[in-house]
């Protein structure tokens, strides 16, 4: 855990959450997190702390303290309104007793006092963490807010941990009766998180991805049932990118999740290469996949063709004409767009020797000039 250097005689000031667990497992936290058994943003004030920005209707603050910048989140009550969505804040400075019902697992439950360095757990988090097991605090949990079950995935593939029977179960059943009303950017969040991740772990993403599959939580992100068992999963193509893309790509339809200009190309091009026929030939493969973005290419070599795929991106890929215009005009051509007629033609027969010199290469245009 990081130490932070924060004056706090009132005790009431706490590190909370993943810091306090990953601590207890020794491990290296993502974040440090610390809220204020009171009015956070008071607090700051009174304080005199150097103060960035604030979130009044969530009582959250954030402050540069010696370079760093720490956020200071106020205890709290949250109702959800409507399920699946953002919540709504309540009551806040309320005590920490109150604060935890809102938090998702009992491993996350836990609070560090900044002052003392006392422990408080209110839900039996710090023996389900040494029992690496997964708790969720209410039958509701996964109702109010299903990011939760990804979260959970999350912390079975970083850290093994696995879930109660009745959590999971609780799990089970929110999948048989799927909410498709939900906030689809914060599952796109969680999603990210977990198939983004780029540290160690105890699962890799190839075994989470099947758990997603075998237990449904895929129906998270996809309306339909996908027929997923032919996947060709190929560690060699998946240590080329750790976007997330590569495993949502999978899944049949995730276009209504909020994606970017990019992540809608990689997907729009996938779909054009389902039915492409001559990618089995080299020069054709060449300019179709030069074109696009890798991950494109290793969701095609998962779910298609593997073999096309990874010549592609062993072989053809890295293979480059040393000759340019200014060389056909040396020739004695004029620029036109025969020039690009001129160099396929070139990487024809490069793509067949990729030792080819740039001298070679000349020596190609001059008999094809005649």
């Amino acid at each position: 855990m990081e130490i932070l250097n924060i004056n706090d005689n009132s005790g009431k000031l706490y590190y909370v959450g993943g810091v306090v667990r990953d601590e207890i497992l020794g491990v290296k936290s993502l974040d440090t997190d610390l809220i204020y058994e009171g009015n956070a943003i008071e607090f700051a004030k009174e304080k005199n702390f150097d103060i960035i920005q604030v979130n009044e209707p969530f009582g959250t603050v954030r402050i540069n303290l010696n370079g760093k910048l720490v956020d200071i989140a106020s205890t709290r009550h949250e109702i959800y309104p409507k399920p699946g969505h953002l919540p709504v804040v309540s009551d806040i400075g309320c005590p920490l007793s109150e604060d935890v019902k809102r938090r998702d697992f009992t491993i996350n439950s836990l609070y560090k006092s900044v002052k003392t360095g006392e422990i408080i757990d209110f839900t039996g988090g710090i023996d389900d963490i040494k029992n690496k097991k997964l708790r969720i605090l209410h039958d509701k949990s996964f109702i109010e807010d299903p990011t939760r079950i990804l979260r959970m995935l999350k912390f079975r593939m970083r850290f093994g941990f696995c879930p109660y029977d009745s959590t999971f179960n609780f799990q089970m059943e929110y999948l048989r009766n799927i909410n498709q009303d939900v906030s689809y950017k914060r599952i796109k969040k969680e999603f990210e998180e977990l198939f983004g991740y780029k540290g160690g772990s105890v699962l890799s993403k190839t075994e989470a991805f099947k758990i997603l599959v075998n237990e449904g939580i895929y129906k998270l992100l996809c309306k339909f049932s996908p027929e997923l068992s032919k996947i060709n999963f190929n560690e060699e193509l998946l240590k080329k990118s750790s976007s997330w893309i590569i495993w949502g790509g999978l899944l049949p339809d995730i276009s209504y999740l909020p994606l970017t200009k990019k992540e809608n190309k990689i997907l729009n091009d996938l779909a054009i290469l389902k039915n492409n026929s001559s990618l089995s030939d080299e020069f054709c493969c060449y300019k179709t996949f030069s074109k696009m973005f890798d991950e494109t290419i290793i969701l095609y070599a998962m779910l298609y063709n593997k073999s096309i795929a990874l010549n592609y991106l062993n072989n053809l890929k890295n293979i480059k004409l040393l000759i340019n215009g200014q060389d056909l005009i040396e020739l004695g051509l004029e620029p036109s767009k025969n020039f690009n007629e001129i160099f396929d033609l070139v990487l024809k027969e490069k793509l067949k020797n990729p030792s080819l010199s740039k001298q070679d290469e000349i020596n190609i245009m001059k008999n094809l000039l005649g």
